[in-house]
């Protein structure tokens, strides 16, 4: 083993460069490679809409367009968005701020009450809808089915997710 340590035996940081596209702006940092995509959005670029609920994976709140498909930021590292592309929710609205169609129809539709969930929903929704222009229910409940929200009882998602399609 190669790590270097330190007079008190620890392992000392070695931290990595990284070159990240956000939003259309590019992000040079040097990190921690432990460091999550999430907590290099939030902290590292003050993009705070990326929002962290369980951590894990489960419950989506995290969701951004790494290379233009959903993933989760908590449970990708910095350094494996090397050279990527990552749009979070703040990087969909247009440069005068105009709202996307998705996060429109959120708005219209009433997709949304605390909205701690609602940013990784609608980066979801963007990719899905991109992917699934014209979507029946099923395919809907199963496109958002890896996102969890504890407030709204998922009517007013549905129904945003259908206009946004429309």
């Amino acid at each position: 083993m190669d790590e270097r340590h330190d007079t008190s035996g620890a392992p000392s940081r070695r931290e990595v460069p990284v070159r990240v596209t956000v939003n259309g702006e590019v992000r040079e940092a040097t990190v921690e490679p432990r460091l999550t995509l999430a907590d290099f959005l939030r902290d590292g670029c003050r993009l705070t809409g990326t929002h962290l609920g369980c951590e894990h994976g489960v419950c989506g709140a995290c969701t951004v367009l790494l290379d233009g498909e959903a993933v989760r930021a908590c449970l990708l590292f910095a350094v494996q968005a090397d050279g990527a592309e990552v749009t979070t929710v703040e990087g969909i609205a247009t440069a005068d701020g105009t709202l996307s169609p998705v996060q429109q129809a959120f708005r219209d539709c009433h997709g949304l009450q605390c909205g701690f969930c609602t940013p990784g929903f609608v980066m979801t929704v963007t990719a899905f809808l991109r992917d699934h222009p014209e979507p029946t229910d099923v395919e809907i409940r199963q496109g958002i089915s890896g996102n969890l929200c504890r407030c709204t009882g998922y009517q007013g998602i549905l129904a945003a997710v259908r206009q946004a399609a429309g």
